[in-house]
């Protein structure tokens, strides 16, 4: 166990492995809960082994009943999975710190576990907040070189050439940049409005085309296929002005294009 500060408490579940170049894939909960599905869905289907768990002040000040029936503080964990030829270390998390402070030290946390594995690229999955409905996510990137990020482009993702990314996916990558390790974001189109199977998916299969892992998507595509119900749902509610308060909104804070990402 570790404490910074008394701010932030690191605990191993069990003894670490011994993993030669993981990469580390970073999904916690935000905007559509796109990184978090997507974390989630692969835990599940690689049945990767829990391994840390990170508690911290700056965490809402609540606790979480599990399935069991039992309580816990909120906290983010990680787990990981290997094969002979593929490790993965995986973050998935009940929440983001609520404080610049608590964000800032549990992204150098993240990155120095990421070190002490010898992580090879570092990659945090989120959301591209748009403010309407597609039928087919884009994902867009942004990553710590230019050449990492041609390798993205090549595979048909857009750059993402402006705005900022809010929270720990950003302050994760920019961290690690700092400390000389590769970083990716992967980010999926999404209105904001809904928990947003679709994006994820979109997300997720951009990932592991990446890093050549293959996971059955039955899962998550059937949730993909309930957000389009959900979806479709919404846009009729719009079309008859019940939530056209609410699409106004953010269509006035676009101004165009929405800067805000998360």
């Amino acid at each position: 166990m570790t404490d910074m500060q008394g701010y932030i408490k690191v605990v191993y579940i069990r003894e670490p492995p011994r993993l030669s170049k993981p990469y580390m894939i970073c999904g916690l909960p935000g905007s559509g809960y796109v990184g978090k599905l997507a974390v989630d869905h692969l835990i599940q289907e690689l049945n990767a082994i829990h391994m840390i768990d990170i508690y911290s002040y700056s965490f809402p000040p609540q606790v979480m009943i599990r399935q069991n029936g039992c309580l816990e503080l909120m906290k983010n964990s990680i787990y990981y999975w290997s094969n002979n030829s593929k490790e993965v270390l995986l973050l998935t998390g009940d929440a983001q710190p609520m404080t610049p402070e608590g964000e800032y030290i549990l992204a150098e946390e993240l990155v120095n576990i990421a070190e002490r594995f010898n992580t090879s690229m570092v990659f945090t999955l989120a959301a591209y907040i748009t403010g309407t409905f597609v039928d087919k996510p884009r994902v867009y990137v942004t990553a710590t070189d230019e050449m990492l990020l041609k390798e993205f482009n090549d595979k048909g993702l857009a750059t993402m050439d402006g705005g900022s990314i809010t929270g720990m996916n950003g302050l994760v990558i920019g961290t690690a940049r700092l400390k000389g390790m590769r970083g990716v974001c992967l980010l999926g189109e999404t209105s904001g409005y809904v928990v947003d199977a679709k994006a994820s998916q979109a997300v997720l299969r951009s990932l592991l085309d990446y890093i050549n892992i293959t996971v059955d998507m039955n899962r998550l595509e059937q949730r993909a296929k309930d957000t389009e119900m959900i979806i479709k749902a919404l846009e009729q509610q719009m079309s008859k002005g019940y939530i056209q308060g609410r699409y106004e909104e953010v269509e006035k804070g676009k101004g165009g294009e929405l800067g805000y990402i998360s």
